[in-house]
């Protein structure tokens, strides 16, 4: 049955493996005393690796931005393969219900299950990408999970600022699931409080269409003129209607490490205020909204 899966409908049968991790393993954790989830049911999109937006991403965050194509030689150098031979696999983890009302409430500091998401739930992440690479890879598939490449590394853009070799946002976004909102986050259907997760693989599956033609179409700031609410609950005013600013945020989450070891006795960090509390939060905002 699974075998026929794989044959007939390999979209479903990649998208039961990441769903299944994630609703059904016991990794699937905060490894706080409840032990709560760390992510609720996943979204799964695809893209092709021969997609010109990977080419476009070299044009305008820095030609140091990987193509799934350079990714897999990396990964395979023995192999030769084309790009159109290969897919990008990429997904969405939402925040619990619990997590996202935990840090709603929250104006300076980040509340324990957020910040135990940000390290402990990346965890979980890392667990996924290796499952996915693993299982793909058992059933004869080369897979490579771009952000486990030893040689992923993060980068300046002159354009951007901060950015990296591989962006997990921006491979959800080729693979339309996402666009992006006036702090930078991917706003998807299932909201902006997430994180994402990609592998490359050397296989074909019919590409998740892309149901937007601009990159900030779901952020109502942009499209409208309206909301703004992200500004208001940055706690370090690092967003403004003129975006986001990298330097200001990353100082800001830096000053939460100290307090999450000293409140919840872990190292960590984190700060999410931009995506709770916010129209975004959970969902693709309404126009009127």
């Amino acid at each position: 049955m699974k075998e026929d899966r794989k044959m007939n409908n390999p979209a479903q049968w990649v998208e039961t493996i990441i769903k299944g991790f994630i609703n059904r393993s016991p990794e699937n954790t905060l490894k706080n005393t409840a032990n709560d989830k760390a992510w609720a049911d996943p979204l799964v999109g695809f893209s092709r690796g021969d997609d010109p937006i990977f080419q476009a991403y070299k044009e305008h965050v820095g030609p140091f931005h990987w193509t799934p194509l350079e990714v897999f030689n990396l990964t395979f150098p023995q192999f030769r393969v084309e790009a159109d031979q290969l897919t990008v696999i990429s997904w969405i983890l939402p925040q619990t219900e619990k997590t996202k009302s935990d840090l709603r409430k929250e104006t300076v500091y980040p509340s324990e299950s957020w910040a135990r998401a940000r390290i402990f739930g990346e965890e979980v992440n890392v667990k996924l990408r290796q499952h996915a690479v693993a299982t793909l890879q058992a059933s004869g598939i080369e897979a490579a999970a771009p952000m486990l490449s030893p040689s992923w590394e993060r980068k300046t853009s002159e354009r951007y600022g901060f950015a990296s070799t591989w962006s997990e946002r921006h491979a959800a976004y080729a693979s339309g699931l996402g666009t992006f909102g006036l702090c930078d986050g991917l706003i998807t259907p299932r909201g902006k409080a997430m994180r994402c997760g990609s592998v490359v693989a050397h296989m074909q599956i019919s590409p998740t269409a892309r149901p937007y033609q601009d990159h900030q179409a779901y952020c109502v700031f942009f499209s409208q003129g309206i909301c703004g609410r992200c500004i208001q609950r940055c706690p370090a005013d690092a967003i403004t209607k003129s975006g986001h600013d990298k330097i200001k945020c990353k100082s800001y989450v830096d000053v939460t490490r100290n307090y999450v070891t000293t409140h919840f006795g872990f190292e960590g960090y984190g700060c999410g205020f931009c995506q709770t509390g916010v129209p975004c939060e959970s969902r693709i905002p309404e126009k009127q909204e």
